[in-house]
């Protein structure tokens, strides 16, 4: 199988025929930073965390297909403050409390802004009043934590086979929805066991009962930086549908 190289920050990449950018960098192990892209599924670029530049283009990483002699820049101050930006506007958006959320330590938006050392929100609090639906016995979506990055939508409807989430509206007004007569999550066919419901960055999705059963100071990015993490799920295996 033929390949070709890009230079990401000077450093040479190789790339196989039909890899976005963001798949040959991972591939590599150099890190672009994201936060609703993860192996296997249809990029969208909804966080444009992964942002970088071509000559003086902005693109998106997840997105752009990979090409022979492309010069990237992307771990610059000014992508660095841009990628920081976003995640403050994200944080103060939802109800991102991180010392009473259940997901503190398991976090990537969390992990993300510790990663781009954000130290305040920045922005005023919107303290958007959103609804909660706790009809499931099992699972909780909560729409005040959502950041609408849509992998719950790409998952349930290209992993697990269901599509159960949609997102509805555009603009200030796009919300996730739940694809049941009612809109709760009760008259779906969800399961615990579906990657939709595993795979949510925050807080917005999460199995019921398991709260704090890991002690903070031992999860996920309580060890690792969410470089890290993010390198480590580029070689897990996404289960097929046939595994559910």
């Amino acid at each position: 199988m033929t390949h070709n190289t890009f230079f990401i920050d000077g450093e040479e990449i190789s790339f196989l025929p039909g890899q976005t950018i963001m798949d040959a960098a991972l591939t590599a192990e150099v890190y672009i930073p994201h936060l609703c892209h993860y192996p296997g599924l249809t990029p969208h670029g909804n966080c444009r965390l992964c942002s970088v530049e071509i000559g003086n283009k902005s693109v998106a990483a997840c997105t752009t297909p990979a090409a022979a002699g492309q010069h990237i820049s992307c771990n610059t101050p000014a992508l660095n403050e841009a990628r920081k930006s976003i995640t403050q506007m994200l944080f103060i958006e939802g109800e991102h409390i991180c010392p009473s959320c259940e997901k503190t330590g398991n976090c990537k938006l969390q992990a993300m802004g510790y990663y781009l050392g954000m130290q305040d929100e920045h922005y005023p609090q919107f303290y958007q009043r959103r609804a909660i639906d706790a009809s499931h016995a099992s699972i909780l979506l909560d729409h005040g934590r959502c950041i609408l990055c849509d992998l719950c939508v790409r998952a349930s409807r290209e992993v697990d086979g269901k599509n159960v989430f949609a997102i509805a509206g555009r603009g200030t007004d796009a919300h996730l929805i739940v694809n049941s007569s009612t809109g709760k999550l009760i008259d779906s066919n969800i399961e615990v066991s579906d990657l939709a419901v595993n795979i949510c960055p925050v807080g917005a999705i999460m199995i019921k009962k398991q709260g704090y059963e890991l002690p903070i100071g031992q999860r996920i990015y309580d060890q690792h930086t969410i470089d890290e993490i993010g390198l480590q799920e580029n070689t897990a295996k996404i289960p097929n549908q046939d595994d559910h």
